[in-house]
């Protein structure tokens, strides 16, 4: 999809933009990581994380908090035990282009102050389209394996773990006391294949691809079936090790081998960027042979001590990167298009596409955005593919990278059918008929129907019951569909609260639900229990469940752990003011609201509008009679003797450089700042300090040089 370029945006623009991705962003991972079913394309989900880092470098002043730049992954789910990473799991950034991998080489080079000669040895290694997973050992005996999960806490999956063949119980050889192994579980092609044909024998749900079995085959609760299925594992990192066996990232996986791991072949050594594209082609040629999805390499330095010294960036280390793959692309004829209406009123179009294979998968439908994408034009009405418009009969060119929907990229002209009309884009809902308006600046067209649009009421009720929000066993699709339709008011439910009424309707009506088909005693009880265990459920997800706009999963957690209870966050939003024109800053609640990490002016009005609506409050109170919200657990800051404090850096820093000064402050829990001011707690000073040494000394600010640096952060 076409956007408003970067460069073009006003400030006001660009954090519209930046909170619209944050929140898509978040569900993308959502459903990609906890939820084993992304929505779109690897290219789509790369795109939008580019945009947002392009539009943060333009306004560094508008990052935010739950940016997607900062996290990884996604909430673990709450049918597993928790496992907090001691050493935490983070993702890679993209390179894209050949151009892209001489800059990551290059910023290495200026960040460690390295001569043009001084070499810089690189490893070069398939990256595996599987399932992250961490595996300690402590004696050489497996304890604990966890998924990625949000990066800081994964699920335990550890008897899982056990049935894989890759996966040593017991350590071989020489080992520390403790290691964490770290590496992708995946499904080979052969395997793969074979499963689904077994399945299909036997009448069960097929795979729509090798991550998504091998990522439900580890994340099962009956480990008999996650035993039954032919899964395997590369090690290839690691997490906290009590003893490092080696000094080189070549060397530990080396390592890993001899306790007996399988690690990757093709993972080769290079001094130079010409080596390391011949890899990546060489690779990329050979992917088909393989026997096991790959969407890339990946390139990590080789020393740990230079690993060491570049750090981290928010969610990703300095020393590593992911060399993608391009998408694949094929040719299909569009056979239609539907419009799908989510849980907000968004009308969406879906492309019905006469099967195609595309990299191995058949794909039979495709993402078309929105309106203006099917029109020919961006965001902001300049032409996208030439201004060719789709229609249905065209001949279009379909990219899938990765292994989710994939997107319509361009039509095939001299192929259009003389009587292909344009497509008109339904202004009138589907599902209700009712309105459907496009509010200025959207790109989206939403019903204005509400609850009492079936689409809408159907899709709140799924999320509200959803894995990450009240996570109602037993309550899936196909059950609140049903209980949504049925016309007796002992089984409807038309809002969540009915659903925990849902027994108590039963046992004052002569409708039992153990005799409807398809549910019966058994399953019956186990729902009421279900529905049951959830009256108390954590702030944090009673928040999330609520479908409240531009309130995904991540901001919903950055709301409750600032108001710790929903009652104060309700009191909030009811009390604050909004703005009334330029210089007016809103009431206390208003600037206490968006000043919560992570939370702006757009989430914030969209919780005074939520708490404004005499309907949902009469929905919510209704909610409240019948479940309570806990208390959110409070999150305590990094500890060390510049947590919390604002630091500035100035003049020449001769024993490290200033990117690397800044981010050993950040990872220390300060905040660095670019200028001195009131809010400055210590100033750095190098030589050839100026201004910023003044004024610090004016304002009676602490200054230290940068041996006093080294030592106050040691002395913690």
């Amino acid at each position: 999809m076409s956007e408003k370029p970067v460069d073009s945006l006003s400030e006001a623009e660009a954090a519209s933009e930046l909170a619209r991705l944050a929140e898509e962003i978040a569900g993308h991972d959502l459903r990609y990581h906890a939820e084993d079913a992304p929505t779109i394309s690897d290219a789509d989900y790369d795109a939008l994380r580019r945009r947002n880092l392009a539009i943060e470098q333009r306004f560094p002043q508008l990052v935010r908090e739950d940016s997607p730049s900062r996290s990884v992954g996604a909430a673990v789910s709450e049918k597993f035990g928790k496992v907090t990473h001691v050493v935490p799991m983070l993702s890679l950034d993209n390179a894209f282009a050949d151009e892209d991998v001489s800059e990551f080489v290059g910023r290495i080079r200026r960040f460690l102050r390295l001569g043009a000669n001084e070499p810089v040895v690189i490893t070069a290694e398939p990256k595996i389209d599987g399932l992250s997973l961490s595996i300690r050992y402590e004696n050489g005996r497996l304890v604990t394996a966890a998924t990625r999960g949000d990066g800081q806490v994964g699920e335990n999956v550890t008897a899982n773990a056990r049935t894989i063949a890759d996966i040593p119980n017991v350590l071989k050889g020489d080992f520390p006391d403790v290691v964490e192994v770290r590496g992708e579980v995946y499904m080979s092609h052969a395997d793969f294949a074979e499963l689904n044909r077994r399945n299909e024998k036997a009448g069960k749900p097929i795979f729509a691809n090798p991550r998504n079995a091998a990522a439900g085959s580890l994340r099962q609760l009956d480990t008999s079936i996650t035993a039954s299925r032919p899964l395997r594992f590369f090690a290839y990192a690691w997490g906290e090790v009590s003893e490092m066996p080696a000094d080189t990232q070549m060397g530990m996986v080396d390592a890993f081998r001899s306790y007996g791991f399988k690690t990757n072949p093709l993972m080769k050594v290079f001094d130079s960027v010409e080596g390391l594209l011949s890899q990546y082609r060489m690779i990329e040629a050979n992917r088909a042979t393989l026997g096991y999805d790959i969407d890339g390499v990946v390139y990590k330095v080789d020393r740990l001590d230079l690993q060491q010294r570049l750090g981290f960036v928010s969610r990703s280390p300095r020393w590593a990167i992911a060399h993608k793959f391009p998408a694949e692309k094929a040719t299909t004829l569009l056979t239609g298009i539907d419009i799908q209406v989510g849980r907000t009123g968004s009308l969406t179009p879906v492309a019905r596409l006469q099967p195609v294979t595309v990299g191995g998968v058949v794909v039979t439908n495709a993402t078309l955005h929105n309106e203006d994408y099917i029109k020919g034009i961006g965001n902001s009405g300049q032409p996208i593919r030439e201004g060719r418009d789709i229609r249905v009969g065209d001949t279009v060119i379909v990219q899938r990278a990765g292994d989710v929907i994939p997107q319509i990229l361009d039509v095939i002209m001299e192929k259009r059918p003389a009587d292909a009309q344009p497509y008109l884009f339904p202004t009138r809902c589907p599902a209700c008929d009712s309105h459907a308006v496009r509010e200025e600046g959207e790109v989206v067209r939403r019903c204005t129907g509400g609850l009492i649009c079936p689409a809408q009421a159907v899709e709140r009720l799924r999320h509200f019951v959803s894995r990450n929000a009240f996570d109602i066993e037993g309550l899936g699709e196909k059950q609140i569909e049903f209980f949504f339709q049925s016309q007796d008011p002992a089984l409807h439910v038309g809002s969540p609260a009915d659903i925990f009424t849902l027994k108590r309707r039963q046992e004052a009506s002569l409708t039992k639900l153990e005799n409807i088909d398809g549910f019966g005693a058994t399953s019956a009880r186990k729902l009421f229990a279900a529905i049951d265990d959830r009256r108390q459920v954590e702030f944090s997800r009673f928040l999330f469940a609520l479908g409240i706009r531009h309130i995904g999963e991540t901001n919903a957690k950055r709301l409750a752990r600032h108001y710790i209870n929903f009652d104060a966050f309700r009191a909030a939003g009811t009390a604050a003011v909004m703005p009334e024109g330029k210089g007016d800053k809103g009431n206390a609640a208003w600037q206490e609201l968006t000043g919560v990490n992570g939370i702006g002016g757009i989430v914030a009005e969209a919780v005074v509008e939520f708490f404004a609506e005499e309907h949902n409050r009469q929905v919510l109170d209704a909610l409240l009679a019948e479940v309570t919200p806990l208390d959110e657990e409070r999150i305590g800051d990094v500890s060390s003797p510049v947590s919390g404090k604002t630091v500035v850096f100035t003049g020449s820093l001769e024993k490290m450089s200033r990117d690397e000064a800044k981010a050993m402050a950040e990872k220390l829990g300060a905040k660095v700042a670019g200028s001195v001011s009131k809010k400055t707690d210590l100033v750095v000073a190098g030589p050839g300090a100026g201004s910023k040494l003044k004024l610090a000394s004016e304002l009676g600010i602490e200054v230290i040089d940068e041996d006093g640096w080294f030592a106050l952060v040691k002395a913690g």
